[in-house]
C-alpha cells in the first residue's frame, strides 16, 4: 500500500458518504426500497447471508469494494493460496487453506507441494481415531479407551472444544471427551475426578512442546496416569502427541509413532481442521471429520473466486470495516440460535481479537485508526434474558451477526420453531425498533412511554444455514477466517502474527522463581508487582 490508509482517495470517499449517510434510518431504508429485503442478500456455498439490516445503501457498497481493490485485497487473497510468505513478521506462508484441499490440488512452499504431506497426516490420524472408536487400541492394563483428554491451550484449545461442542451430536456418545487447557489446578482435576485413568487417553497438543500451560497440565496427567498404574511404561498406551518436537516428545515418555505432525505455515487459531483435531476425530469419526474439510474449502474456493460484490467474507469483513471505522462501534455481537455452538463466540474471540488486534500496519507504523473489533456473544435465546436490553435501548452501537438454522437436530414439539421465531423477532425490534407513536397508540401510560420507545437503527447481519453439520460447520469457521483476512487486509496489518502474547509470558517465566523461592528475593518490578509478590508468597508461607 503506497499511501497510508487514510490518505487514499477510496477512505476519503467513504468519509464524505459516511457524512451524507449516518442519519439514515432503516425504516426509511426499507420504505424507500420494498425489495430491499431480497436485494441486500446473497446465497452461496449453502450459507444464505441476508445483510439488508445494515445502515448501508447500494452506493456504500460499491465504495467499499472500491476500497477493497484499492488496498490490493484481490492480489492479497491470490497471495495467500499461492502459499507466499504473506505473515512477514515471521516470515511464513499462512496456509491453513491447505489443510482442507483434496488430494489432487497443488499448494507450493519452499518448492514443496505441501497437500500429499497434509493428507499423510490425515491418513495416519484415521487410523488412530478408528483403532480408538473401535477398541482395538487398549491401555496398559489391556483395557479400552473409554475416556479422552485434550490437553492444549489457545487454538489447541479453544478449536478442538468448539468443534466438539458443535458436532455432538455426530459423537461417539461410548467415549467420554475432556478439554484442559487453563493452569488453574483445578481445570485438570475437574476434568479428570470421575475417569479412570486405566480407560483415559490423553492428547497432548503443542507444536513446540514447550508450551507452560500445556506441558504444566501434561506432567500432572502423567503423574495421575503413571501412579494409578504403577509404571512409566503406562505413558506410552494412555499419551499420544499433536507437536513437532520429536525429541521431547519422546523425552516425555510418549511413543513417537504415535505423534502427529503439522507446519509453521499454519497459525494456532487456524489448526483444529489439522491434527489439533485429532480428539474430534475421534468422536465423530474421521469420515464425518472429512466432511467438515469438504464444507472448509468449499467456503475457501467461494472465497478466492467469488467477485466482491458476491463473496462472502468479502462483503462481512467490508460491512465491519463500515462500522469499526466510520461510526466508531467498538463491539461486534456473535449470537449462534443454536445451543451447540455455546463454544463458538469464545472460538471467534480468539480468532479475532488475536489475529487484528495490532497497532502497527505491515510497515511497522502507528496506525490512526481503529483495528480489530470486541467479539463477544452467547447463543439465543439467552442472550435476549441478559444483554439485548443495552443492544436494544443503550447508548452504545452494536452490530451483530444472528447464525441461525432452518432444522434442528433434536426436533422437539415447539422449541425450533419458538427458538427461530426469537430469532427473526430480534433482528426485525433492532432494525426498526417502536416509534413514540406506536407507544402510544397501545395505550401505555404516559409516564411509561419514553422507556418503551425503541429507536432501532441497530444494525444485523443474518447467517442462516439448513442444519447444523459437519460441512456447514467446516463453512461458517472458513468464512470467519476469511472475514478476518478480508479486514486486516484492508488495515495493513498481519493477521497471522501474535507478539503481545509472548510479552506476559516472559514476565511470568520471571515471576515464577520468585514465587517458589524459599529466600527472600530480591524483587526488581514495580513497586505495586513488588507488593503483591510479597503479599502472596507471606500467605504461603502461612498455609
Amino acid at each position: 500500500m503506497s499511501l497510508p490508509l487514510k490518505q487514499q482517495p477510496a477512505w476519503k470517499a467513504l468519509e464524505e458518504h459516511y457524512q451524507k449517510v449516518r442519519a439514515l434510518h432503516l425504516r426509511t431504508l426499507f420504505a424507500e426500497d420494498p425489495t430491499r429485503g431480497e436485494r441486500f442478500t446473497l446465497e452461496a456455498a449453502g450459507i444464505y447471508f441476508d445483510y439488508s439490516k445494515n445502515r448501508l445503501t447500494t452506493e456504500t457498497l460499491h465504495l467499499l469494494q472500491q476500497l477493497a481493490e484499492v488496498v490490493g485485497l484481490r492480489q492479497r487473497i491470490d497471495a495467500m493460496f499461492r502459499g507466499e510468505k504473506i505473515n512477514s513478521t515471521e516470515r511464513r506462508a499462512v496456509l491453513h487453506i491447505a489443510l482442507r484441499a483434496p488430494k489432487d490440488q497443488v499448494i507450493i512452499v519452499d518448492g514443496e507441494n505441501v497437500v500429499p504431506e497434509v493428507h499423510a497426516v490425515l491418513d495416519k490420524m484415521s487410523i488412530f481415531a478408528d483403532r480408538v472408536r473401535s477398541g482395538e487400541w487398549k491401555g496398559f492394563s489391556g483395557k479400552r479407551i473409554r475416556n479422552v483428554v485434550n490437553i492444549g491451550i489457545g487454538g489447541s484449545d479453544l478449536g478442538p472444544s468448539m468443534a466438539y461442542d458443535a458436532l455432538k451430536h455426530y459423537s461417539d456418545r461410548a467415549i467420554t471427551f475432556r478439554f484442559v487447557s487453563n493452569v488453574d489446578g483445578t481445570d485438570f482435576v475437574e476434568a479428570t475426578r470421575d475417569l479412570d485413568p486405566e480407560e483415559t487417553l490423553c492428547i497432548v497438543s503443542s507444536k513446540t512442546f514447550t508450551t507452560l500451560e500445556t506441558l504444566t497440565n501434561a506432567r500432572s496427567a502423567r503423574d495421575w496416569c503413571v501412579r494409578a498404574l504403577g509404571s512409566e511404561e503406562a505413558v506410552a498406551r494412555h499419551f499420544v502427541a499433536v507437536s513437532t518436537n520429536e525429541q521431547e516428545v519422546a523425552k516425555f515418555g510418549i511413543d513417537t509413532t504415535n505423534m502427529f505432525g503439522f507446519w509453521d505455515w499454519v497459525g494456532g487459531r487456524y489448526s483444529y481442521d489439522s491434527a489439533i483435531g485429532l480428539s474430534l476425530m475421534i468422536a465423530i469419526g474421521p469420515e464425518r471429520f472429512r466432511e467438515m474439510l469438504a464444507g472448509f474449502h468449499e467456503m475457501d474456493e467461494h472465497f478466492r473466486t467469488a467477485p466482491f460484490e458476491r463473496n462472502l467474507p468479502v462483503l462481512l469483513g467490508l460491512i465491519g470495516v463500515w462500522y469499526n471505522n466510520f461510526f466508531g462501534a467498538e463491539t461486534v455481537a456473535i449470537l449462534p440460535y443454536d445451543q451447540y455452538l455455546e463454544r463458538l463466540c469464545a472460538y471467534l474471540q480468539q480468532l479475532d481479537m488475536e489475529s487484528n488486534g495490532k497497532h502497527v500496519d505491515l510497515e511497522g507504523r502507528v496506525v490512526d485508526y481503529q483495528t480489530g473489533p470486541i467479539i463477544w456473544g452467547q447463543p439465543g435465546t439467552n442472550g435476549q434474558h441478559a444483554f439485548f436490553q443495552l443492544i436494544h435501548q443503550g447508548t452504545k452501537l452494536i452490530p451483530s451477526d444472528f447464525i441461525g438454522f432452518n432444522k434442528s437436530l433434536n426436533p422437539l414439539g415447539r422449541h425450533h420453531d419458538l427458538l427461530m421465531a426469537s430469532f427473526f423477532a430480534q433482528t426485525e425490534a433492532l432494525a426498526f425498533g417502536k416509534t413514540e407513536e406506536e407507544v402510544i397508540a397501545d395505550g401505555v401510560a404516559d409516564f411509561q412511554v419514553p422507556h418503551r420507545t425503541f429507536e432501532g437503527n441497530h444494525p444485523t447481519n443474518t447467517i442462516l444455514a439448513d442444519q447444523l453439520t459437519p460441512e456447514v460447520l467446516g463453512k461458517l469457521v472458513a468464512l470467519y477466517e476469511h472475514k478476518v483476512f478480508v479486514q486486516g487486509t484492508i488495515w495493513n496489518i498481519n493477521s497471522f502474527d501474535q507478539w503481545g502474547v509472548e510479552l506476559g509470558k516472559v514476565l511470568a517465566n520471571r515471576i515464577i522463581p520468585e514465587l517458589e523461592s524459599t529466600q527472600e528475593a530480591i524483587l526488581q518490578h514495580d513497586s505495586s508487582t513488588n507488593a503483591l509478590i510479597r503479599r502472596y508468597r507471606q500467605a504461603r508461607r502461612q498455609e
